[in-house]
């Protein structure tokens, strides 16, 4: 299978867990709407969220996804599922005393995450973190194991997994909060029943898949053998590659923190409407961006072992012409169509007018970043790859210093909007550091035409821009009562509207994207 295919597989399936995760927040946007208890919420996900991405999709896939590929490309299969079984029982151990930790330090977790809630939804949160903990154990696993099968160029499970999540919490929206509201406790209490029940059904569709390739883990359980996983070389390794990998990764999420922490200050609501802005803006990130990355790590630390330097700059640079190639226009459509996208997808039952402006304007921050929060996913690859964590960390420690001096100029004015932005202007610096730092090293030679690609690009988005503003001036997005369907319809039709003008122009201007196919 070609990378293109690879790629194009995991953000098809990315793309159905986005749309179950629009669903999902539609239903809560208009079940619970933006309030202190969906604040409360918000903030209750966020700290499980935070260590999902401390301790497994973060510090723990930097270091064992290229250890692993280079195991299995110059010691084979049967070394590889050694140190599997010793990386997931020391996992398994360390988690269980995490959570243990977490579930008895909620009061103390949440107050450090959002002390500006009230008191009733301080207290709700707490109730929610306490169960919704163990969803880090899962999500760790779920991260071990996508990390073995990634490596077997087995995209199609782990990519498709989080769907289930989003199942699990439409099913606790629709049928878990009326329930519990009969029983007279408060509905939003389900969504943390929810998330648990998501954590658990991921790891499970991955089991039989890890099975099948007779690599299922196997945890030891007595201390002896945890002491034998401790010694083992590969645990070693992966753990001294964890620690600048999880330094870098906290730098991140204490700038997440951080933004919780002021947002919760700010008008009741601003935690919601940063998290509704969110998701939209993990549509394309999480498409193009999370794929690229999934597919990229594994191929670069191969080419990497294998001391191919043509390849691993070749595999680069297919990846950088690809993000600007998809999320330029993203970022056009997020800066351009940002009122009539969140009033179409949220602007139902208890989610107001005012709350569609105070989305967008999130949104609209989000997308002036885009480019950069993409472009991180296919260049700090490069570095995990050559088991470089270091500069990608001292990197994300000059951007959180930069992304707090943005917040104190820019929240004052714009209030939680200026948050996204902060957001939004790191991530483009973040990403051009980490652009020159690849370049100064030779690890990444850019191919010839990057001039004509580029001025192609800007064309095509220039005149999407034109388009997309000339239908956002001409539909009163917010009208349409009772009309949801023709809204729909609309917004379906605009938006294939741009996809041809984007890419007719770029025909029209002699780009030929089949190259992009080939690779």
């Amino acid at each position: 299978m070609t990378l293109f295919k690879s790629a194009s597989l995991v953000s098809l399936l990315t793309l159905a867990s986005r749309i179950t995760g629009l669903v999902r927040e539609l239903l809560m946007a208009a079940t619970f709407g933006a309030s202190a208890l969906t604040d409360a919420f918000n903030v209750a996900f966020r700290i499980p969220n935070l260590l999902r991405r401390l301790f497994a999709e973060g510090a723990f896939s930097q270091a064992f996804v290229p250890v692993l590929a280079g195991v299995r490309e110059k010691e084979g299969d049967d070394a590889t599922r050694a140190m599997v079984n010793q990386i997931a029982t020391v996992l398994a151990w360390a988690l269980t005393f995490t959570c243990v930790l977490g579930v008895l330090g909620a009061p103390v977790l949440v107050w450090a995450m959002a002390s500006g809630l009230s008191e009733e939804g301080f207290n709700a949160a707490v109730f929610m973190t306490r169960w919704m903990f163990p969803y880090i154990a899962f999500m760790s696993f779920v991260a071990l194991s996508a990390g073995v099968l990634n490596t077997w160029r087995r995209f199609a499970v782990p990519a498709a997994t989080p769907v289930l999540l989003n199942v699990a919490m439409i099913a606790a929206a629709y049928w878990g909060a009326p329930w519990l509201a009969t029983l007279g406790i408060e509905p939003i209490f389900a969504m943390a029943g929810g998330v648990l029940l998501g954590g658990g059904l991921q790891l499970g569709v991955q089991l039989p898949a890890l099975r099948k390739l007779g690599m299922l883990p196997r945890v030891s359980l007595r201390w002896s053998g945890v002491k034998a996983a401790w010694a083992h070389p590969g645990t070693r390794r992966v753990t001294t590659l964890m620690l600048p990998a999880l330094l870098g990764v906290s730098v991140a999420q204490v700038s997440l923190l951080i933004n919780t922490q002021i947002a919760s200050h700010l008008a009741t609501g601003s935690v919601s409407w940063l998290t509704y802005a969110d998701r939209l803006m993990e549509f394309p990130t999480a498409m193009l961006g999370v794929a690229l990355g999934v597919v990229l790590l594994p191929q670069l630390a191969a080419a990497k072992a294998a001391d191919d330097t043509v390849r691993y700059s070749g595999l680069l640079d297919w990846g950088l012409r690809l993000v600007v190639l998809l999320a330029v226009p993203c970022a056009v459509a997020l800066l351009t169509f940002a009122q009539p996208l969140v009033a179409v997808l949220y602007h139902y039952g208890a989610f107001t007018a005012a709350d569609v402006g105070r989305t967008a304007s999130a949104l609209m921050g989000y997308g002036a970043g885009l480019i950069g929060l993409i472009a991180i996913k296919v260049l700090a690859p490069g570095f995990y790859a050559r088991q470089d964590i270091r500069t990608p960390v001292k990197i994300a420690i000059v951007v959180l210093i930069l992304t707090q001096v943005l917040n104190y100029l820019l929240v004052p004015h714009l209030a939680h909007a200026g948050l996204a932005l902060a957001i939004g202007i790191g991530a483009m610096v973040n990403a051009l550091f980490l652009l020159i730092g690849l370049m100064r090293r030779g690890a990444y030679k850019p191919s010839p035409g990057w001039a004509r690609f580029g001025l192609q690009v800007v064309a095509a988005s220039a005149l999407l821009a034109v388009f997309l503003m000339w239908v956002a001036a001409r539909v009163n997005w917010l009208g349409f009562e009772g009309q949801a369907l023709q809204r729909v319809g609309l917004l379906a039709l605009c938006v294939l509207g741009g996809v041809l003008v984007y890419f007719l122009t770029l025909l029209v201007a002699g780009l030929n994207l089949r190259q992009f196919v080939r690779k």
